[in-house]
C-alpha cells in the first residue's frame, strides 16, 4: 500500500495507508460529508454507531475526572484506580473501532479486490492487542 498525507480534520497531517476502493473514493470525494473533494482526508462510507460515541464520551469523562483528582491533589491510589478505568474504556473503544473496521471498511476493500487491506488489519490487530 502506498502512504499519502491525510488530514485529521483539524489541520494536522498524519501519514496513513491508502489503497483500492478507498483511494478511488478519495479521488472522487465519495463518502465525505462537508469536505472539499480534493482534500486528502479519508472517511468511512458507512456511519459509526452511537454506542461508540457513548463509550468515547465516557472515557473522556473519566480522564476529565482524573485531571480534577490530580489538580485536587487526591491520593495516588485513587488516581491510579481511575486511570485504570479510563485506560480500559479507551481500550474498549479501540476494540469497537477495530471490529467495525473489519465489518465495514475491510469487507468493502476485499470485495473491491484489494487484498492488501489484510496486511493493514494484521498490523492494526498487532498494535491494539497489546
Amino acid at each position: 500500500m502506498k502512504n499519502e498525507k491525510a488530514c485529521s480534520g483539524e489541520g494536522t497531517a498524519q501519514t496513513m495507508p491508502k489503497a483500492g476502493a478507498a483511494q478511488a473514493a478519495a479521488k472522487t470525494g465519495a463518502g465525505r460529508t462537508g469536505h472539499v473533494p480534493d482534500c486528502p482526508c479519508r472517511h468511512k462510507n458507512t456511519p459509526r454507531s452511537m454506542e461508540l460515541q457513548k463509550r468515547l464520551n465516557r472515557a473522556i469523562g473519566q480522564l476529565t475526572g482524573v485531571k480534577a483528582m490530580i489538580e485536587d491533589n487526591r491520593y495516588c491510589g485513587d488516581v491510579l484506580t481511575q486511570l485504570a478505568a479510563a485506560e480500559a474504556a479507551v481500550r474498549r473503544v479501540s476494540e469497537m473501532v477495530l471490529a467495525e473496521h473489519m465489518r465495514t471498511c475491510v469487507v468493502e476493500e476485499v470485495r473491491a479486490g484489494n487484498d492488501e487491506v489484510i496486511d493493514e488489519v494484521m498490523a492494526l490487530m498487532s498494535r491494539f492487542s497489546k
